[in-house]
């Protein structure tokens, strides 16, 4: 015969066990942004740094405190205000972003950055900039992260 405790014991546990994983594989599932984004260019920090000593402007998508704690050299403080699910779907009609404040040659090259990995602002701006008729928009998806761990300069 089964003890009843030992019955609630292992109920309880398998609860438990089911909770932890499913919260943990949504988190890793929902948050990361994807590898690519059509019409945009994905780059890396070296490839940035190259494109900002030939003079293209480089665009911090990030809120206004995250931006005057520390920023790319350079960088142009645009945030992108979101308000949209973390998602390759998402509207950005729900979302604030002050298009007129980016350089007005859509031709031109325009690098966006923000925090890397589960920071979803210069996905979405660099979106939104391709949507807006912006024909060379990079992406820099290791944003400030990689950017620092290359040693560039910050200010």
């Amino acid at each position: 015969m089964k003890h009843p405790r030992n019955r609630l014991t292992v109920g309880v546990f398998k609860t438990i066990c089911a909770v932890v994983f499913a919260t943990t594989a949504t988190a890793c599932l929902a948050t990361e942004t994807p590898m690519s984004l059509a019409g945009v260019s994905r780059i890396t920090a070296d490839e940035a740094k190259k494109l900002t000593d030939g003079g293209a402007p480089i665009i911090d998508a990030r809120v206004a405190n995250e931006y005057a704690e520390s920023h790319i050299k350079g960088a142009k403080s645009v945030p992108y205000k979101e308000k949209s699910a973390k998602d390759p779907g998402f509207d950005p009609k729900q979302d604030s972003f002050d298009l007129a404040k980016l350089p007005g040659d859509k031709g031109a090259p325009l690098i966006f950055y923000c925090n890397a990995g589960e920071c979803w602002k210069s996905y979405k701006a660099s979106k939104v900039a391709v949507d807006a008729g912006y024909k060379k928009v990079n992406w820099l998806r290791g944003g400030i992260p990689e950017w620092k761990t290359k040693g560039y300069p910050v200010e």
